[in-house]
């Protein structure tokens, strides 16, 4: 079976639909049944379907790398976070954190030298570079590019403008690398003006919330929806719109998929950073695993793994829950979802 889902190449089909056995249609739902559920998105019908949520779970643990004695260190994945300024620390730590909790090796950050100090107390785990602001700082900075797997740009990186502009530059020498990139925060402010930096590229996540969402693509003169703006970021990117409810969107086909709720009423700060700390590992290996929508899957497991954590840390403490409680969760809701005993689901 085929299907026009986002692929990799022409040749690989959607494992959505055609390894599921499911016959296109508008949605498919958990018993692979047709339904005609849809989502209007600024006057432009855009097709939602939901996920089939235990079949991609079990895809998904197939893609996490086993532990051996023959791996070295590196080898699960380093990750870098372009962000961390005088007002903003805790996001860069919480999605460099949370990459390593999630199994990630090594995590780099590199802030304003303003922010290291404070960075690097919150955990020697992390290897923090105080280059962001620094004259020469893409100078400095791309070699270490070259070492990382995945790239996180924007968490706590501000709107200092001589610091977006070295970023804009970042981000640049990883196109070029053909870095893959997840782009959060501040890191998406900077594109509400410059979505052509990023059109027709590969290998990139964007993950905004619904307001992110509706500056980055707010329809321009002769854009009748937001649809429009999204549809020109081409193939190789993927959005992941963070919510109550979060969704995945596919630009050049305009399908949204609705991925399961979960989580709990406490919407404390962090969360997001949580997520593209986590979403960066899982790219890494979905792309070492050579899947055939990578992004896809990787967005997916995120989504799920935080919303999970933030269900377990607030049964535990309710409304005084923070983003740092639900660190501590990642290690055994990980292993719960994507690592159980043998006959466990």
């Amino acid at each position: 079976m085929h299907s026009t889902f986002i692929r990799s190449n022409p040749r690989v089909n959607i494992y959505l639909l055609s390894q599921l056995k499911c016959h296109p249609s508008p949605t498919v739902n958990d018993n692979c049944t047709i339904s005609s559920h849809s989502k209007m998105s600024n006057n432009r019908s855009s097709i939602e379907i939901p996920v089939e949520t235990q079949k991609l779970l079990k895809l998904l643990r197939t893609t996490v790398p086993k532990l051996t004695n023959t791996k070295h260190k590196g080898e699960y994945g380093r990750i870098g976070v372009v962000g961390g300024s005088l007002e903003y620390t805790g996001a860069p730590y919480f999605a460099a954190i949370s990459a390593l909790k999630a199994g990630a090796d090594l995590a780099h950050v590199f802030c304003q030298r303003e922010a290291a100090v404070v960075i690097k107390s919150y955990s020697p785990e992390l290897i923090v570079h105080p280059l962001l602001d620094a004259a020469n700082a893409v100078e400095l900075i791309s070699p270490w590019l070259e070492r990382l797997h995945v790239v996180i740009i924007g968490p706590g990186l501000g709107r200092e403008p001589e610091t977006q502009k070295t970023v804009i530059e970042l981000i640049k020498v990883c196109l070029k690398q053909e870095k893959p990139l997840v782009i959060d925060a501040d890191g998406l402010a900077l594109l509400i003006d410059r979505l052509d930096l990023i059109q027709g590229q590969r290998n990139i996540i964007l993950t905004p919330n619904a307001i992110e969402f509706q500056r980055l693509f707010r329809p321009n003169t002769g854009e009748k929806s937001n649809y429009d703006r999204i549809s020109k970021l081409g193939s190789g990117i993927v959005v992941l719109e963070k919510g109550a409810i979060d969704r995945i969107h596919i630009p050049h086909t305009s399908e949204i998929y609705g991925l399961p709720p979960g989580g709990s009423g406490r919407r404390c700060g962090g969360q997001g950073d949580l997520l593209c700390g986590t979403l960066a590992v899982f790219y890494y290996w979905t792309l070492e695993s050579r899947q055939a929508n990578p992004a896809f899957l990787a967005a997916f497991a995120a989504s799920y793994l935080v919303k999970e954590c933030n269900a377990s840390a607030f049964h535990k403490l309710g409304r005084g829950m923070l983003a740092s409680d639900m660190i501590d969760e990642i290690p055994p809701v990980f292993a719960r979802i994507f690592e159980p005993t043998e006959g466990a689901c």
